[in-house]
């Protein structure tokens, strides 16, 4: 019965994680994917103009 206890932790960790890729997988694209895509691309810019160096100002 080792060789049960032993194995457990490895297969239910395989079955949540092959869970987590079809879920990531399903939710990819759809309805809401042009909403996303905006408000990544949205913070990807507030980032540049955060990071940007300010001009003449000292």
């Amino acid at each position: 019965m080792d060789y049960v206890s032993a194995l457990v932790p490895p297969v239910v960790m395989a079955v949540f994680f092959s869970g987590l890729i079809v879920t990531i997988v399903k939710t990819q694209g759809g309805a809401n994917k042009a909403k996303e895509d905006a408000a990544a691309d949205a913070a990807i810019r507030a980032e540049a103009l955060q990071q940007s160096p300010k001009v003449g100002g000292a």
